[in-house]
C-alpha cells in the first residue's frame, strides 16, 4: 500500500505556496466559504512556511523558547469560494524585525490554469515568550526569514 504524502507547500522566489480545497466544513449553506476558513487556510500555509525554512515550532514550544503570535490582521474578502474550489495561498513576508515581521498573503482560486484572487490578508506576526511578551526571535529563525525575504528581492 502507498499512503498519500502529506500537504507540502513549495517555496519559490521568495515565496511560498499552499494548496487547499474548499471541503463541505469549510461552506455555509449556499456553499460559500466561510470567512474565517481564510484565515484557518493562511495559518497552515505560514506553519507549513516554517516548517520549510526548518523553523520547529514545537521544540521551542516545548522547551519555553517562545512562539510566533498573530498581532495583527487585515483580511479583505474580494470574491468567494465554493465547494471543491482549488485554492492557492501564497505567502510573502514583507518586513522582518528583530521580533517580529509582516507578511502579506493572497488566496486565489485555481481554474482552467487561471488564477481568480479571492482574499488577501495583510498580517503583523509578533515572537513572544511563553508569557506572552515579545521577545527576539532566534538567530537563526531570523536568518532563515531573512535569506527567504533576499530569494523574493532577486
Amino acid at each position: 500500500m502507498t499512503l498519500p504524502s502529506f500537504p507540502d507547500g513549495t517555496l519559490d522566489a521568495g515565496r511560498h505556496f499552499y494548496a487547499v480545497r474548499v471541503y463541505y466544513e469549510d461552506t455555509d449553506l449556499s456553499g460559500i466559504t466561510y470567512h474565517a476558513n481564510y484565515l484557518r487556510w493562511f495559518e497552515r500555509a505560514r506553519s507549513d512556511l516554517l516548517r520549510q525554512l526548518k523553523i520547529d515550532q514545537r521544540a521551542a514550544i516545548e522547551t519555553g523558547g517562545g512562539a510566533y503570535a498573530v498581532s495583527e490582521v487585515n483580511l479583505k474578502h474580494l470574491r468567494p469560494a465554493r465547494l471543491d474550489d482549488d485554492v492557492l495561498i501564497e505567502t510573502r513576508c514583507t518586513e522582518l524585525k528583530a521580533a517580529s515581521c509582516r507578511m502579506h498573503q493572497l488566496a486565489f482560486r485555481l481554474a482552467d490554469e487561471k488564477r481568480e484572487l479571492l482574499a488577501e490578508a495583510h498580517l503583523r506576526v509578533g515572537f513572544v515568550s511563553p508569557e506572552g511578551r515579545p521577545k527576539r526571535q532566534p538567530e537563526e529563525w531570523r536568518a532563515a526569514f531573512a535569506h527567504f525575504v533576499e530569494q523574493g528581492d532577486s
